[in-house]
């Protein structure tokens, strides 16, 4: 069920300082759009504010010039100032209803419900736009991450909101979850590990799974 907005099927790419420094990660994020991301999040919780800010303006241009939302982790105010076209919050972070209030009804809520439909049901209670639950592999991001199965997927689809996955997803071990029912695959290490043409090829072949899996991609992305 994708009918929220401008969330689309298909590659949620989401960045991480460790493998995308401030040198690389417009390249880097480039090159996923290149190969049919359909959303684009902002995640670093190193960088000092000013770094994060100039970080987040340049990605946001980047992503509104290929069509695309760009999401930031975990920072409404940061969210705000950057002109992202949304935030994603997990079960320790800000509150989604303030959330709502500081980034209006137009902003893109993102919210983390790890493996539990119950997480899920307040989520859509309190404004969420899609859920994201997982871990469904071994994660090199959050290696303590609560673990999901990805039954939860096709569980959720009640809630008539786009369902993400995420947690040590690559592109071996993503097709299941999309055919569990996943509309957005949320990718870091599988994705931005390697230089810019690797993250482009590994982006066109996720894009290729949901050309060949998803019944809305097609319809709603250039993809590959």
């Amino acid at each position: 069920m994708m009918a929220n907005r401008s969330i689309r099927p298909g590659l949620y790419a989401i960045t991480d300082s460790r493998l995308t420094s401030g040198d690389s990660l417009v390249t880097a994020v480039e090159a996923a759009l290149r190969g049919g991301a359909t959303l684009v999040q902002y995640r670093d919780k190193q960088a000092d504010d000013t770094t994060r800010l100039k970080q987040a303006r340049d990605l946001a241009a980047a992503c509104h010039n290929a069509g695309v939302p760009l999401i930031i982790n975990d920072d409404p105010h940061l969210a705000r100032r950057c002109g992202a076209d949304g935030v994603h919050l997990g079960q320790q972070d800000s509150d989604p209803l303030a959330a709502r209030r500081l980034l209006g009804d137009s902003a893109l809520l993102g919210i983390t419900c790890h493996g539990q439909l119950a997480l899920a049901e307040k989520a859509c209670a309190d404004g969420a736009d899609y859920l994201a639950f997982g871990r469904f592999y071994p994660s090199g991001t959050k290696p303590e991450a609560p673990e999901a199965e990805p039954g939860i997927l096709g569980q959720a689809r009640y809630l008539r909101l786009p369902i993400t996955a995420i947690g040590g997803i690559n592109i071996n071990n993503a097709e299941p979850l999309i055919l569990a029912g996943a509309d957005l695959l949320a990718v870091i290490g599988g994705l931005f590990s390697g230089p810019a043409d690797l993250i482009e090829s590994r982006a066109r072949a996720f894009s290729r799974l949901f050309a060949r899996h998803h019944p809305l991609f097609s319809q709603s992305s250039s993809g590959a």
